[in-house]
């Protein structure tokens, strides 16, 4: 099940730091106590030059990165980790633009946020919960003059500045639904919750508030004249789980706010993805739908048009008569800098998440709407203007994510984005630094960094400079020996190009044998790039002698639209036989062990697992499903996300006529418990409502009543991540002990 549907790294942080900290200030531990100790950048020291989990808590992750007004100065947070005292603390630091003078701002044991230039970058803004709660605080870019400047009850999520200084845009909670003690004072201990329509809970949480936006008056040193731009309506802008202040903006003149909402609660929320882009206008108090307008006119290119002629859908394209209307996902709005345009991430079918995203962008004095980059076979994952004219933005193609230049008006013309990076590594992350920008970047090798990128040095045959600007864990990685990562590509059972990474061990010996993992990436339709996880990380495994083989099955994005929708309504198909043929051609190799490989994986992954328990035919000899779907029957039912059901599995199980859903049901994996014959180690949070923890324990009960050793980690305060650092160690420990128990042959003798 998909996890993210669109990542903000700066709410990623802010939501695990929140966590691990239940978001409190730590004024409330006790002196002299282990709870009291500062929070800093790990100085461990590494044996062996293997990276172990508590290597991998020890490393500073970075969040979100602001560019100054003059594009002199970058900030930027890091979240620091303590497994003692399992919990984070986020700080803020500051640089020049070409990573010289880097400095720490705060010190101290309060989370610091979303760090924002104000003040024409006189002054930095960002979000402290040091007053008790999470409110907006300014201070000099040297850290000093520390002010808050809101007080808002219930606290701040995210915020914006209007460009002339005079208005603040911020997201708070407003609650929506009732409790039991208000709907009966006299039963003020009853803890029962009554439930009368779909959505009651999301991700992890109960639903009892929505987030809303608020502008208010700012004279400088404080706010007034609050008022909610969606006072009295129960929906949500941002959009939960994972929304943040992206998708939210300003217009340049400071009179209108964009803002991203899917306008529907209960049953209606829980089967559509149809939110839409809203233009408010503050001085008429007026909103807009720029996706539904109907004097809005559509421009499609003449090529596509003649194609949509005779064609219902067309590949890679995302248009069709029925399709491109606006009614999948529509989010992140961005002003042009001379305001005359608008851009936004666009999805074009209602209840598929995972369609494409385009770019699509509005003329506003026109009137008319266009998608941007038209006949772009891979989704656009972040994007920024550069100019009235062009757009950066990120995209992943062929197993990395890289950097794209794209003209407003290339579409007309039938251009293509050019490609500006290249190399074995994802961008994240990218803001404008002048003529460069400031990107964050990982691998399978490194966590996040910052580095500058310079497009003006691209040029045909040659792509575009980059230079790292900050070391944020070079202490750590200087004590550590990475595995090598191989890109291979191999044929399908359906004679396709499939591309597979395969991770080695550090000191890798050819000469040897090595027990190999089988990797299932999640989703199902997210990319297996080259991301940096801190649960699911390639190198740890390799670090512990395990060959990693993962593959880029059918239903990944980067392949193009058809490779990643074959999955839907066939996940015991061709995605399967991908997978099998990835660890069968891998395993030719003389130094994979072929009598010890192993398989795991998590969400799309476990219950890829899960499947495979049933039909690997002696291949594997140890299993681990983390978060999986076990039976697919109660999935559909349990998981709070419909349209997911309803789009992946084809429709309800019931639907007897429903030859989709039908063969989605009948490949669930509890139906072939009766095959099962090898070791398996089932993982769940209790507090995962996408997909929920009974699917774990009902196939770890299954595994026990068929005599198959089994064993199961339930963390009864996770969602579908484990957040906590204590939890993640215990993670990483049973899932390597789990391996070596049944992948490392015991020593004679011993």
């Amino acid at each position: 099940m998909k996890p993210i549907h669109f990542l903000c790294m700066s709410a990623i942080i802010l939501a695990a730091t929140s966590a691990c900290d239940g978001g409190k200030k730590n004024s409330t531990d006790t002196p002299g106590t282990e709870d009291s100790l500062l929070i800093r950048r790990s100085d461990i020291r590494i044996e062996n030059k293997r990276l172990t989990p508590e290597a991998l808590w020890a490393m500073g992750r970075i969040g979100g990165v602001a560019v100054s007004p003059d594009a002199s100065k970058v900030a930027y947070t890091v979240s620091y980790y303590s497994v003692p005292q399992n919990k984070s603390n986020t700080e803020i630091f500051l640089m020049n633009a070409d990573g010289s003078g880097n400095t720490q701002l705060t010190q101290d044991a309060w989370q610091e946020n979303q760090p924002v230039w104000i003040k024409e970058g006189k002054k930095l803004a960002y979000l402290s919960n040091e007053s008790g709660s999470t409110q907006v605080w300014q201070m000099d870019p040297d850290g000093t003059n520390r002010r808050q400047l809101t007080d808002y009850e219930g606290g701040i999520e995210g915020f914006a500045f209007s460009p002339d200084g005079k208005k603040l845009l911020f997201i708070a909670q407003v609650k929506t639904v009732k409790t039991t003690a208000e709907k009966y004072p006299d039963l003020p201990k009853a803890s029962g919750i009554i439930v009368d329509d779909l959505m009651y809970k999301h991700w992890d949480e109960w639903t009892t508030s929505a987030p809303h936006p608020f502008v208010a008056d700012f004279d400088g040193d404080e706010i007034s004249n609050v008022r909610d731009l969606l006072e009295g309506e129960p929906y949500e802008s941002p959009m939960k789980p994972f929304g943040g202040i992206e998708q939210l903006a300003w217009s340049p003149d400071s009179k209108k706010i964009a803002y991203t909402c899917r306008k529907k609660t209960g049953l209606a929320y829980a089967v559509s993805t149809d939110s839409d882009i809203y233009l408010y206008d503050l001085k008429s108090d007026s909103t807009l739908n720029l996706c539904k307008d109907p004097e809005i006119k559509k421009m499609v290119p003449l090529e596509i048009k003649k194609a949509l002629a005779g064609t219902p859908v067309v590949k890679g394209v995302g248009l069709s008569p029925e399709g491109d209307k606006n009614e999948g996902y529509d989010t992140n709005p961005q002003f042009s800098p001379d305001g005359k345009y608008i851009a936004w991430q666009s999805m074009a079918r209602d209840g598929y998440e995972s369609d494409r995203n385009r770019l699509y962008v509005l003329d506003l004095e026109k009137n008319e709407k266009f998608c941007a980059d038209a006949g772009f076979d891979t989704n656009v994952d972040s994007y920024v203007w550069a100019s009235d004219s062009m757009f950066y933005l990120t995209a992943t193609w062929h197993g990395t994510t890289q950097i794209y230049r794209l003209g407003l008006n290339d579409w007309r013309e039938g251009k293509q984005p050019v490609r500006l990076t290249e190399g074995l590594h994802d961008y994240g992350s990218i803001a404008l630094c002048g003529n460069n920008l400031i990107a964050t970047r990982h691998s399978m090798s490194q966590a996040d960094e910052i580095y500058v990128v310079a497009p003006g040095t691209a040029a045909r045959n040659q792509y575009a400079e980059s230079r790292q600007l900050t070391q944020e864990n070079r202490h750590i990685y200087d004590q550590l020996e990475m595995g090598r990562v191989e890109e291979r590509w191999i044929k399908t059972t359906d004679q396709k190009d499939m591309l597979v990474w395969v991770i080695y061990p550090p000191q890798f010996d050819p000469k040897k044998k090595y027990p190999t993992l089988l990797y299932c990436e999640g989703g199902p339709q997210s990319p297996l790039s080259q991301f940096w996880s801190y649960r699911w990380n390639f190198q740890m495994m390799a670090a512990n002698d395990y060959i990693i083989v993962a593959p880029c099955r059918r239903g990944m994005p980067g392949f193009g639209t058809e490779w990643n929708e074959d999955i839907s309504g066939d996940y015991g198909g061709q995605c399967m036989q991908d997978l099998l043929t990835a660890i069968d051609e891998v395993s030719k190799e003389p130094f994979v062990d072929r009598d010890h490989l192993g398989c795991v994986g998590a969400s799309f992954g476990g219950f890829t697992v899960y499947w495979m328990a049933g039909h690997h035919e002696g291949r594997f000899k140890a299993f681990i499903a983390h978060d999986g779907i076990f039976n697919m029957e109660m999935q559909y039912l349990e998981t709070e996300e419909k349209w997911f059901a309803n789009w992946d599995m084809g429709g309800a199980y019931w639907d007897k006529e429903n030859e989709t859903a039908q063969r989605t049901f009948a490949n669930s994996p509890h139906k072939f418990v009766d095959k099962w014959d090898t070791p398996i180690l089932c993982i769940h949070g209790e507090r995962d409502y996408r997909i929920l923890a009974n699917q774990a324990m009902a196939a770890f009960d299954a595994a026990k009543l068929r005599g198959i050793p089994a064993e199961l980690l339930i963390f009864p305060d996770e969602n579908h991540w484990v957040l906590q650092p204590q939890n993640g160690v215990l993670w990483q420990r049973t899932f390597f002990a789990w391996l070596d128990r049944w992948l490392k042959p015991a020593k004679e003798g011993v």
